[in-house]
């Protein structure tokens, strides 16, 4: 692999005009592919196939033709000024305006009037009015939602309070601009102050801008193909920055390194894609393995998202590997500090910050072991009261007009309101499909827990019937997800009874029976990538108890990472500093979703530091001075990377989206208590402890495994030797 990489990396440095200009057509030509190709949509696809909720959802769009269920909806509420009622004449007619309005707008199904529906609370002060359309909210035309909100204005304009729910007008949530400008900052800045080079700095930052660039280009051009939008993309654009500037990070820091050591620029390139190249490649595997094992876990969206974010970092890899010594090429003194081209000559490395902190660690391993662990188990401890669930508009802020419109309803007509369950009748094997529907929305309207049922509403063939029924409590609350599960339970009696079944679906029910599948499919998800990543870390560094010591450490700082989710973003300690209006349940994908991203990031900190470790160890270096070595070369660099990530991640933390606000704020405190307490005060402190019982592996095992050689010891037999800066040898690699 070394030897390899090595070769690729001088060829890439000689070839490095043609090189540059392959990754320009490239751009080029995804960017042409992504300008032509039709808009796509996530849309139309089930959400999670196989729950209740979705089965239930999809029979809807298959029995009630031309009534799609994923239709735009928009649920507008009408408040009476104070004193006043909606059923007041003035009120009355503005209100009727409205739905006239609306209701003759070209992709509108319809309009329904609150007056007919009886949709006014019992004190008269408040009514909605449901406005349902042809197409997805995807579709609708910046037209179609003038016609909505010019109706809307003038029904204010007429003294009611008019706020509007649903899905025609609400903002979808998406991560970047602002978000991804503010973390490239603050990474330049980073960049900057580790290597003190405007150029080094900015190489890192233009790669991974282009490898971006050409991911999210390639994700729009085929997206009307594989069902792929730029909310897909949303994960392939945060982490393809994140670990593009990482992974050029670390090529460069090692070019410089060689170049401290006496070597010419064309070898040093070569040295830096053969040795930290191929940790690049090594880490990048664990990545991809994280983000690809989301489609074990059986969401449509969530496996395009992990596939697309994988296929991001397989192309920071790639530049890492070739664009990258390209550039180096072209600037080979650029990159180097201003005093080191001022004196004309690189210096070797000297002790640094990392090597004090590694003996530190190596005089007391047991202390910061044991305070690594304790510090973290305690973070770690608000994840046994996790609470699971999709927040919507009541995680709003109060200035949007969705979170007024919910609270309007929930003090007009009561906090179930907002989440009402709809039941779905297939009453095919009825004898009487009328009156076996009945008998089931009576049976539900007299649960303990349920305010009102609605009548019956028939499909054309007339063997399957909806009806809507309004829980007492809120959405979140565990006793609506108590009351989802005892009806569900009178379904076996009722089928009995009637020879009808049913379903519960609607959003309140989608959100409990998501949840019930994501935690479910969380241990065989955590099996599969911590197996596979234990196994490829076994090839890399040859060692039993290293990849194990690695997967102990990662679940450390992931449950530290989710119970910091937990009291912020659910208990609300602190969120109002982060502009988190109404703590509520964690997002039903966060769990899984942080669990594949920090894993893959975890393990790329672990092959950086501990490549170096080996290194040392296998070029002859005793178990204690291997880690000492290994700091005092990498730890400034895994430290600025670490930054880097929390940079990007943080940007996102800003957003007003509660779901990006949560999965930047549990991104960045992962990568926090991974980087700097896993990486850097456990792994060295269990090194220590272990000595070179460390790096062993059963002879039988050694035999069996493939060499990778991430260390580079087989790149001797195979580069020229160099004095100075100049080779005394001919180079023995033609290209």
């Amino acid at each position: 692999m070394a030897t390899l990489l090595y070769r690729l990396g001088r060829t890439a440095f000689r070839r490095r005009w043609l090189v540059t200009l392959l990754w320009a057509v490239i751009l080029g030509a995804v960017g042409v592919g992504a300008a032509k190709a039709p808009a796509a949509s996530d849309s139309g696809t089930s959400f999670m196939p196989g729950i209740e909720a979705q089965k239930a959802f999809d029979l809807i769009g298959e029995r009630f033709p031309g009534s799609s269920a994923n239709g735009a909806n928009a649920r507008i509420v009408f408040v009476a000024p104070d004193g006043e009622k909606v059923t007041a004449a003035d009120n009355r007619d503005a209100i009727d305006a409205f739905v006239k309005k609306t209701a003759a707008a070209p992709e509108v199904s319809g309009a329904v009037d609150p007056f007919a529906a009886k949709a006014v609370s019992k004190d008269g002060t408040t009514a909605y009015a449901t406005v349902t359309y042809k197409v997805e909210a995807d579709d609708l035309t910046d037209a179609d939602k003038a016609v909505l909100e010019k109706a809307v204005d003038q029904a204010r304009d007429s003294g009611l309070t008019v706020e509007v729910g649903g899905t025609a007008l609400a903002e979808r949530p998406a991560a970047g601009g602002t978000s991804e400008v503010i973390g490239i900052v603050l990474a330049a800045v980073v960049l900057l102050i580790t290597f003190g080079s405007l150029a080094a700095a900015g190489l890192p930052l233009l790669t991974a801008v282009i490898g971006v660039g050409i991911s999210m280009a390639g994700i729009m051009a085929l997206g009307s193909v594989f069902g792929l939008s730029t909310t897909t993309g949303t994960l392939a654009s945060m982490l393809g920055l994140a670990v593009g500037i990482d992974y050029a990070l670390f090529v460069v820091s090692r070019y410089r390194e060689e170049r401290a050591n006496g070597h010419d620029p064309r070898e040093a390139a070569g040295l830096a894609v053969g040795t930290a190249g191929s940790a690049v490649v090594f880490a990048g595997l664990t990545v991809v393995i994280a983000l690809a094992g989301l489609s074990v876990v059986g969401v449509p969206m969530l496996t395009k998202m992990g596939l697309c974010a994988a296929a991001a970092v397989i192309v920071a890899v790639l530049i890492a590997l070739t664009l990258v010594p390209a550039l180096l090429g072209m600037w080979p003194r650029a990159v180097l500090s201003r005093a080191t081209r001022k004196r004309g000559r690189a210096t070797a490395a000297a002790d640094n910050g990392g090597t004090r902190w590694a003996r530190f660690v190596l005089r007391r391993p047991v202390a910061v072991l044991v305070t690594s662990v304790v510090g973290l188990g305690a973070l770690a401890l608000p994840v046994a009261q996790l609470d699971m669930g999709m927040p919507g508009a009541e995680s709003k802020p109060v200035s949007s007009t969705e979170r007024r419109a919910y609270d309007a309803l929930a003090q007009g007509f009561g906090a179930g309101f907002n989440g009402p369950l709809t039941i779905v009748v297939d009453a095919r094997g009825a004898d009487d499909p009328e009156a076996a529907a009945a008998a089931v929305a009576e049976e539900i309207g007299g649960t303990h827990g349920v305010v009102s049922v609605s009548p019956p509403r028939f499909n054309p063939a007339g063997d399957t019937a909806l009806f809507s029924a309004v829980p007492a409590t809120g959405p979140n609350d565990e006793k609506t997800q108590d009351l989802v599960h005892t009806i569900r339970a009178e379904r076996a009696a009722l089928e009995r009874e009637t020879g009808a079944t049913f379903k519960v679906t609607g959003s309140t029910a989608m959100d409990i029976d998501v949840a019930q599948a994501l935690q479910d499919a969380l241990v065989p998800y955590l099996a599969v990538i911590i197996g596979l990543a234990l196994v490829l870390l076994l090839v890399v560094f040859r060692s039993v108890l290293v990849p194990v010591k690695a997967a102990f450490g990662f679940l450390l700082s992931v449950l530290a990472a989710l119970g910091s989710v937990v009291a912020v973003f659910q208990w609300g300690w602190g969120a109002g500093l982060l502009g988190v209006e109404q703590p509520g349940p964690i997002m039903s994908l966060m769990p899984i979703f942080l669990v594949g991203i920090v894993f893959g990031l975890a393990m790329d900190y672990e092959v950086f530091l501990v490549a170096r470790m080996r290194e040392a160890y296998v070029h002859g270096d005793r178990a204690p001075q291997a880690v000492v070595s290994g700091f005092r070369h990498s730890a400034r660099v895994v430290s600025a990377a670490a930054v880097i990530m929390i940079a990007v991640f943080s940007g996102f933390v800003g957003a007003a989206e509660s779901m990006i606000k949560t999965i930047g704020f549990g991104l960045a405190v992962a990568v926090l208590f991974d980087a700097f307490v896993v990486r850097m005060a456990l792994v060295p402190a269990v090194l220590a402890l272990l000595g070179d019982k460390a790096w062993w592996l059963p002879k039988w095992l050694d035999r069996l495994l493939p060499h990778v050689d991430v260390e580079g010891s087989g790149l001797a037999g195979t580069r020229p030797q160099t004095v100075g800066e100049q080779p005394v040898s001919p180079d023995p690699v033609r290209v």
